[in-house]
């Protein structure tokens, strides 16, 4: 894989913006850096001064104002520092002296914790990365050797140490190899169980040395590349995968949150990388050998969970089994994990929304193709277990933790909820507003296209990858359970579930057709209880696996379930009868945690519903009479208004304060809430 963007033009005269355009381009390549890892630099003022990566910024969209300036002279004489021999100590001494170069304190930046690496390396440009390539020679336990005999004297091998120890080990090597050579520099650094480090006094050295030695590095691990790295694969059928997924994943979101208030985004993978590791006959071995770098301590924990399903009979044995499996692991090891790999089945990513649990799995994806290389070429290298501890437990990597998880603050945060109707209209209003709120949605349609392009628009307006649109027909089981598949693959279950797919032939009932009743009637009677039954499938799952947490089972209904509907005798009934439902499933499902209630709004004039020019309803209602004398549509909409107290027509905004009443409320469950302006009130 390579860079997203072009090489860039740079400009050399201006070594901030050649610095940015630097950091885009490597920062963009996923096989270079991944989670905003790795970090870059530019020496200004004859050296003096260091500008480098500041925390909390991608390198792939790195601002100028992302990287901090320091004072070179001042970080090169913290090598002079006398330090604590214990790690916490000595990290906490060294991150305040780090702090203290900074020439702008005042702007509260925190520089990357390689910058006393960056300022001793000689070169202009410094980048640091966690290439995959290089990372399958510093992984792997013969990875110095090969090293040495791929590129001689013009690499340096750094062995492994974080923060001030790794900068010390650094500069005691290069002045042995300067001393040694007579060159300031080799052409790269390959650093044991981290990455590798280029410097060159112009952007063109940079690539030219960089490409040279992962060229040089693909040539020899391509010799060991195979389908089955770990061995012979052995996958569960597609069957039986489909089950496992359907159960395992909303149980993880369960088992895996830490309180009651949220649980967490868990997303599968079956891909090629992680069938190999799960479905290898050697993947338990090598994947509980221990971590590869501090990024997948920081985004994926130390180790995995394995979970081996095989001989489990039904779906509470499979259940009581990975509750065991996780809360082994957390008894030992004090927190939940990232990653739970399926024997024969695939990789199970966690994190508290969709980007981190991704985040995750792709980190971890990296690690998989490193030790599928670094296993064949001389032994995988894992961090030491005392090492892994450090870093799990370093003030910086849970600094680095906290800035990827981002701050939450809207009303639905972290939930996945599912709208049905989405692709146009009230649902899609619905749909957005959770997820400007915070929300995953899952915008479900018979419309597939209709609702892809509109859950594409909510990403773009929220900016995150927060939406998804799938195909559903309420009506057909198979239909609503598929697309459920879907999104447990996805998100691992589901919060919220909105029944808002909805239909209407306004006609009397001396003349409508039969089979417009049983449209009507299919659509919004039947597909309520369709989704339901299918739903709560997997959200019983989740409450078994965590008992506390309670999730919704919202139906968008009708005033017209509150009072007949003249000549609109089929929607009515079908909304009485959907009343009817939402009473009846509340009463049984309370014992597995879901709320089961009804909203109940009033007309919603300004959606297709109503004003579609064609078939909405205030054409239909011109055409069959129901306001005595209109002439015309608009004559029908002030006959309609002109019945609400409040003078016009709901909105989306007073329904979705009705939905997030719901879904906060912990006593409540059973009820047909009006959002009416008045227009019905309950007796």
């Amino acid at each position: 894989m390579a860079s997203a963007i072009d090489w860039p033009a740079f400009n050399h005269g201006d070594p901030m913006d050649t610095l940015v355009k630097l950091s885009h381009y490597y920062g963009s390549d996923p096989s270079i850096v991944l989670a905003g890892g790795g970090n870059t630099s530019v020496k200004v003022d004859d050296g003096k001064t260091l500008f480098v990566k500041g925390s909390g910024h991608s390198l792939a969209t790195m601002p100028a104002e992302g990287f901090v300036e320091m004072d070179r002279t001042q970080l090169l004489a913290i090598l002079d520092q006398a330090m604590p021999e214990d790690f916490d100590q000595r990290e906490a001494e060294f991150k305040e002296l780090t702090l203290a170069c900074r020439r702008h304190p005042a702007k509260a930046q925190r520089p990357s914790v390689e910058c006393l690496l960056h300022a001793l390396v000689p070169g202009t440009y410094v980048v640091h990365s966690h290439a995959t390539l290089s990372n399958m020679i510093c992984c792997c336990n013969e990875g110095e050797k090969i090293a040495a005999e791929l590129f001689g004297d013009d690499v340096l091998w750094i062995p492994y140490a974080p923060g001030w120890m790794l900068a010390k080990i650094m500069h005691d090597l290069i002045t042995a190899y300067a001393a040694k050579s007579g060159k300031a520099c080799p052409a790269a650094f390959l650093m044991q169980n981290h990455g590798l480090t280029v410097s060159g006094e112009t952007p063109e050295e940079i690539r030219e040395k960089t490409d040279r030695v992962l060229s040089t590095i693909k040539k020899r691990v391509d010799t060991v590349a195979s389908a089955e790295p770990f061995g012979k694969v052995n996958k569960v059928t597609d069957t039986q995968a489909r089950k496992l997924i359907d159960v395992i994943a909303p149980a993880l979101r369960g088992f895996l949150a830490d309180d009651d208030a949220m649980l967490p985004i868990v997303t599968f993978d079956d891909g090629e990388l992680a069938t190999a590791i799960a479905a290898g006959e050697n993947g338990q071995a090598v994947a509980l050998g221990g971590s590869l770098i501090p990024d997948q301590v920081v985004y994926c924990k130390s180790l995995p969970v394995w979970f081996d399903p095989a001989g489990l009979a039904d779906d509470d044995s499979i259940i009581d089994s990975l509750r065991t499996v996780v809360q082994k692991y957390r008894d030992a090891r004090g927190f939940a994990p990232k990653i739970v790999l399926v024997a024969g089945l695939g990789m199970f990513s966690a994190g508290q929304d969709f980007a981190s649990a991704v985040t995750a799995g792709d980190v971890y994806r990296d690690a998989i193709e490193v030790m599928s290389r670094a296993y064949h070429i001389g032994g995988v290298k894992y961090l030491s277990e005392a090492e892994s501890v450090e870093l799990e437990n370093w003030e910086l990597e849970n600094y680095r933790r906290q800035i990827a998880a981002g701050a939450n603050t809207g009303r639905a945060d972290g939930k996945v909820i599912i709208v049905t109707g989405a692709a146009q209209g009230f649902g899609l209003e619905i749909a957005t507003d959770l997820a400007q709120q915070g929300a995953h949605v899952v915008l479900a349609d018979i419309n597939a296209e209709g609702a892809q392009a509109a859950a594409a628009k909510i990403v773009g307006q929220v900016k995150k990858d927060r939406a998804m649109g799938l195909a559903m027909n309420v009506t057909n089981g198979e239909s609503v359970a598929d697309a459920l598949h879907q999104v447990v693959r996805r998100f691992g279950g589901f919060d919220a579930f909105i029944s808002n797919a909805g239909v209407l032939r306004a006609e009397s009932v001396k003349t409508q057709a039969e089979k417009d009743f049983d449209f009507v009637t299919n659509v919004n009677y039947k597909g309520f209880f369709v989704c339901t039954q299918k739903a709560s499938a997997v959200l019983v799952t989740q409450h078994k696996a965590r008992p506390g947490c309670w999730s919704d089972i919202i139906q968008i209904n009708s005033k017209s379930g509150l009072v007949g509907s003249n000549r609109n005798g089929a929607y009515a009934g079908s909304k009485f009868g959907g009343i009817g439902l939402v009473q009846s499933f509340a009463m049984e499902l309370i014992e597995d945690g879901v709320k089961v209630n009804a909203i109940c709004p009033g007309n919603f004039f300004d959606g297709p519903l109503w004003s579609d020019p064609e078939n909405g309803l205030f054409v239909q209602y011109l055409r069959t009479g129901k306001i005595p004398g209109a002439k015309t549509i608009e004559d029908v909409r002030k006959g309609y208004e002109a019945k609400v107290p409040m003078q016009r027509g709901c909105r989306t905004d007073d329904v979705m304060r009705a939905v997030y009443y719901i879904m906060e409320q912990k006593y409540e469950t059973g009820q047909a809430v009006p959002v009416t302006g008045g227009q019905v009130m309950l007796s």
